[in-house]
């Protein structure tokens, strides 16, 4: 081997000594994350929420995920929390995501709140921060806020005349908070509210449905999702959505993509993925050691006008083309 050989093989070695040496410190650099969502893996919602979090964090972080499936099985999610504290203690992550507001209620406040001191941001939270003691020295977030008015407004622009509009939201905890929000929001909103709905079952709802249509011009569909049949299945939206739309027979609303494109007629939707990108964001910053006072509470802004021109069409309704300018225009999903 002559001598300029000698000194690349040497060059070379030294190079992928460095790089053994440097690969394992690279892994330990990135952090550990666990994310705690509230409702089940295939909830559009968490869907929505869980790829903007890997959008953000994938880079920087091992992702490990637990569902506490109170939209299925409410019963069970404080056994659920304890499994989702028991993994927190087996990862010891560098910081935590709490989806929606039983993963407040149920982990982080009786586990995690004053008594560790990992960056933890909350998202998709209806209810006011102050309810759960937030913020924190290292507890913030995002608070769901809904587009209620601009969703009246877009319903009022297809359809004329609307005056009343009754709120359909299955029987919960976060149907409470929910209900809080809108009492809060009453003096905003341009329709008076004559029917505050909390079906058990899929069979009330098809008849509070049946029963308010006389009342209201317009129908808010909200977290139906897990509510049962007769025979005591927990429904999808896919499932109860479309026969509420035909029950109701009048123009139908809503806060998510999902059930505009299960048959609402139109809506101003909240963003899971406004609610991912901002949460893991926070987060990421606070891990890297931002301090919390540069991380105050938010809330989500950013909505999305969004019309099911098959509803539409079945409703006869003909609109004015101003009013479809910056919409998205989804059809009935088979």
């Amino acid at each position: 081997m002559n001598r300029t050989s000698l000194s690349f093989f040497c060059l070379l070695l030294i190079f992928s000594g460095c790089l053994v040496g440097i690969s394992p410190a690279l892994a330990e650099d990135r952090y550990k994350v666990l994310v705690v969502f509230s409702y089940e893996e295939n909830a559009p919602w968490d869907i929505e929420i869980r790829e903007e979090i890997e959008k953000v964090l994938d880079p920087f972080a091992e992702l490990s995920y637990f569902y506490l499936d109170t939209k299925a099985a409410l019963a069970g999610g404080a056994q659920k929390a304890a499994e989702a504290f028991t993994l927190y203690q087996q990862l010891r992550p560098d910081g935590v995501i709490a989806v929606d507001d039983n993963a407040q209620t149920m982990f982080v406040v009786p586990y995690l709140k004053n008594k560790v001191t990992v960056p933890i941001m909350f998202c998709g939270v209806n209810g006011a921060p102050e309810l759960y003691g937030y913020p924190t020295q290292n507890i913030s977030g995002i608070l769901e806020r809904f587009h209620l008015e601009e969703s009246i407004s877009l319903s009022r622009q297809l359809t004329g005349k609307l005056e009343t509009f009754a709120f359909m939201v299955k029987d919960s905890p976060v149907s409470g908070l929910i209900s809080q929000q809108l009492a809060e929001d009453k003096h905003l909103l341009s329709a008076r509210m004559v029917k505050f709905l909390t079906p058990s079952t899929m069979e009330e709802a098809l008849q509070m449905a049946e029963n308010v249509r006389d009342e209201a011009d317009l129908l808010f569909l909200v977290a139906l999702w897990g509510m049962a049949d007769g025979d005591g299945k927990k429904l999808r939206e896919e499932d109860s959505i479309p026969q509420l739309v035909k029950v109701f027979e009048k123009p139908t609303t809503a806060i998510a993509e999902s059930v505009v494109k299960q048959g609402a007629l139109c809506a101003v939707i909240t963003n899971g993925r406004e609610h991912g990108t901002t949460s893991a964001t926070m987060l990421l910053q606070a891990m890297r050691g931002i301090p919390f006072d540069q991380l105050p509470v938010t809330r989500n802004y950013h909505g999305k006008r969004l019309i099911n021109v098959s509803t539409m069409k079945k409703l006869g309704i003909v609109p004015d083309p101003k009013v479809l300018l910056g919409v998205e225009l989804v059809r009935i999903e088979k």
